[in-house]
């Protein structure tokens, strides 16, 4: 029987000990705690834990809210939370270590392990572990059907989905299926004649270190653990059902730590555990017989954001959301974890985070905060200081501008929060982005600053 839980939200933060990180600076770790506050009450996840990799080391390491709703348990940065499909990228990482060892390659067709599935002389290892083979995927819900209560097996998984015919012509599209990724747990075993577990336990999580990994789908976590938690539409938060055994097989079986889940996002920084050439191949993304970018590389998501490059993925289990990214060439990564599903939680904190973490490195940022709140105000009265800006800018906030932003702004009031979000470099020019928030309505600013600092534009729309 599930029953209604029903609480008030303590926020708990928790540092993990001196040792484990490198001391990051205190406005840094407070705005932080600050964002996780907020999303955590807005959000309604009762607990995460987060881990903060700066110039290549984990600098920062805390748990905020309730764990277990129950026993009223505070969470810790010591607890286990499901990371969901972020597992894909350690299964497609023992594929790149057997091809390493040239026991594969990535271009095999899957005739060579699996001749009875459909099209195999046709598929490719590279098109599963990209998700562009066209094997239909056996679990799109987002909540846990009746079958998957009940255990089941890799092969039984295979017989159900990789027979059937594919949903598109191998290499035609991306479409995100873990039917794939069982495919690939199953080519590792065959090949290396090991469970996957043990394959990844001697080869990745034992060289780094990762003490605290977890098969979740051969058990749930235990007393002491993270419960994992959903809701109906916008009810109260309830106990999610665990899945049967078997269905997560390498698709989204693995369970950690947030500073675990860091140390991996060290090594790919570092490159330490696989070789250059797999790096590549791992988070180069995939193309489509148009040319067409997929956006997916071999289990991670590649693309780029405020001009840097992200390697990411998300990961979502009956009870649990993650998201996991790692900025390679500023050597950074962002690692949340949270123990309710169907949440975008776990994504908004690591955005606010990443924000918080790149635009710490923008010298004049304090200085152009303050200026942005002062015109901001100003607009609210539909008034500005034209020597603040170029001639362009100028133009730009005509009569009807100004009336415009004094009788669609001035009405919000003064704002509740006004932050920087991120900053980038474009057309020779500083862009910085803002978010201001209302006790009704959120809105967003940008910025681009010539080299003599005067404002080249200020705009503001809303959050949509």
């Amino acid at each position: 029987m599930r029953l209604a839980v029903r609480f008030a939200l303590v926020l708990i933060a928790i540092a993990a000990p001196l040792s484990a990180q490198e001391a990051i600076p205190a406005e840094m770790r407070d705005r932080i705690d600050k964002a996780a506050t907020e999303i955590i009450a807005k959000t309604g996840a009762p607990s995460a834990s987060i881990a903060v990799v700066r110039d290549g080391k984990i600098a920062y390491v805390h748990a905020y809210g309730t764990a277990d709703l129950e026993s009223k348990t505070a969470a810790s940065p010591e607890m286990r939370y499901s990371i969901g499909s972020i597992s894909k990228q350690f299964t497609a990482a023992a594929v790149l270590l057997l091809e390493q060892q040239g026991k594969l390659s990535l271009d095999d067709k899957l005739v060579r392990w699996f001749p009875d599935l459909t099209r195999a002389n046709d598929v490719t290892i590279r098109e599963i572990l990209s998700m562009t083979s066209g094997y239909q995927d056996f679990w799109p819900q987002d909540y846990v059907m009746p079958m998957m209560l009940q255990p089941t097996t890799a092969q039984a998984i295979l017989d159900g989905w990789a027979k059937k015919p594919l949903d598109f012509e191998p290499g035609t599209r991306y479409q995100y299926s873990n039917t794939n990724y069982v495919i690939a747990g199953q080519i590792v075993e065959k090949v290396s004649a090991t469970p996957l577990l043990e394959f990844l336990q001697k080869n990745i999580f034992g060289p780094l270190n990762m003490t605290s990994v977890f098969d979740s789908d051969a058990a749930p976590l235990g007393p002491g653990e993270p419960q994992r938690y959903l809701r109906y539409a916008l009810g109260p938060l309830r106990p999610a059902p665990k899945e049967g055994r078997g269905w997560m097989f390498a698709a989204g079986e693995l369970a950690m730590t947030a500073g675990d889940l860091a140390r991996w996002d060290v090594s790919m920084i570092d490159q330490t555990v696989l070789q250059p050439a797999s790096y590549r191949q791992m988070e180069s993304e995939a193309l489509l017989a148009n040319g067409v970018g997929a956006r997916y590389g071999l289990g991670v998501s590649v693309g780029m954001t405020d001009g840097r490059r992200v390697i990411s993925h998300g990961g979502e289990v009956s009870g649990f959301t993650a998201n996991n990214r790692v900025y390679p060439d500023q050597r950074a990564a962002v690692v949340v974890l949270t123990n309710l599903d169907a949440t975008t939680a776990s994504e908004q904190l690591g955005t606010r985070i990443a924000d918080i973490l790149f635009a710490e490195k923008d010298p004049a940022a304090g200085k152009a905060l303050d200026q942005a709140k002062q015109i901001f105000e100003g607009l609210q009265h539909g008034k500005i200081d034209r020597s603040l800006f170029t001639a362009n800018a100028n133009a730009y906030f005509s009569e009807q501008a100004l009336k415009d932003f004094a009788s669609s702004l001035g009405p919000l009031g003064k704002p509740q929060e006004f932050t920087q979000q991120s900053q980038a470099l474009r057309g020779g020019m500083t862009l910085r982005r803002y978010r201001v928030r209302f006790a009704q309505k959120t809105v967003r600013a940008w910025t681009y600053a010539m080299p003599d600092g005067k404002l080249e534009q200020y705009m503001v729309a809303a959050v949509e």
